[in-house]
């Protein structure tokens, strides 16, 4: 899949725009071109937790980063904040918010509903080429999960396999609609994904393309239950360790209710 001389982030970059038709906007962004960039930008920023939870978000310093007027920059936050990922205080601040529990077991359940049937159609009848793009998918995954430095890529790669199962199956709106509610499960299976050794390297790289190989194995047997069972079970592991990663990241997350 890439050449000697092609960077494995170049590749995953090119990929990804290939796969999503030119760009990786999947959210429900209503307003205009310059206000889908910010909104896009800073949503990236807040999911890879470049831009943690209490983070203050400050629209003059915003505006000016971003090279943008206050109206496209106030589009973009009020679209974060119906995401609940950032809260507006008016006429006062902007704050990126805590991961928030409640938001994750909703999102899962969502995320798993549409998941689960996205993969038993794609068993019933899939593309060649759509699953040869997604065995292309693992085959990039696993060629760069081993090299120090990769984690971001990886992790672009990541959710490019997921996105591909729904473009494979036709329901990129559904895919859309289900990421403007993944905000606080994006952020938590960002930190476990960022779970590496002292060489850079994730640790748990190997279940992860693992259980992206045994999904497209079901798909391409024409095996819906096996299908199934392995995107469930690939699913579940962020969750699992939610009260893990809620213990080494005490302040990302909203405080327990008592």
């Amino acid at each position: 899949m890439t050449s000697s001389n092609t960077p494995p982030a170049q590749s995953a970059q090119t990929l990804a725009k290939s796969i999503l038709g030119g760009g990786a906007d999947l959210g429900l962004f209503e307003g205009g071109p310059t206000g889908r960039g910010v909104y896009a930008t800073l949503r990236d920023q807040i999911v890879r937790l470049d831009l943690p939870p209490g983070t203050p978000l400050l629209r003059a310093e915003l505006a000016e980063t971003h090279g943008v007027s206050l109206t496209p920059l106030r589009d973009a936050l009020q679209q974060l904040a119906k995401e609940g990922l950032v809260k507006i205080y008016p006429q006062s601040r902007t704050l990126v918010t805590p991961i928030d529990m409640s938001a994750i077991r909703e999102a899962q359940f969502m995320r798993i509903a549409l998941e689960t049937e996205v993969v038993r159609r794609l068993a019933a009848h899939i593309a060649p080429e759509a699953l040869t793009r997604l065995r292309s998918i693992v085959a990039l995954q696993s060629s760069i999960s081993d090299q120090p430095g990769d984690v971001p890529t990886f992790q672009e790669l990541d959710e490019v396999f997921h996105q591909t199962l729904f473009v494979a199956a036709g329901h990129v709106q559904s895919q859309r609609i289900m990421r403007s509610h993944a905000g606080h499960l994006e952020r938590l299976r960002r930190l476990h994904l960022d779970d590496i050794d002292e060489a850079g390297r994730i640790l748990n790289n190997k279940d992860v393309i693992g259980g992206h190989s045994r999904i497209l194995d079901g798909i391409e047997a024409g095996d819906a239950d096996a299908a199934m069972k392995a995107l469930r079970q690939h699913l579940q592991r962020t969750v699992d360790r939610m009260t893990e990663k809620r213990a080494a990241f005490p302040e990302y997350f909203t405080p327990e209710k008592p």
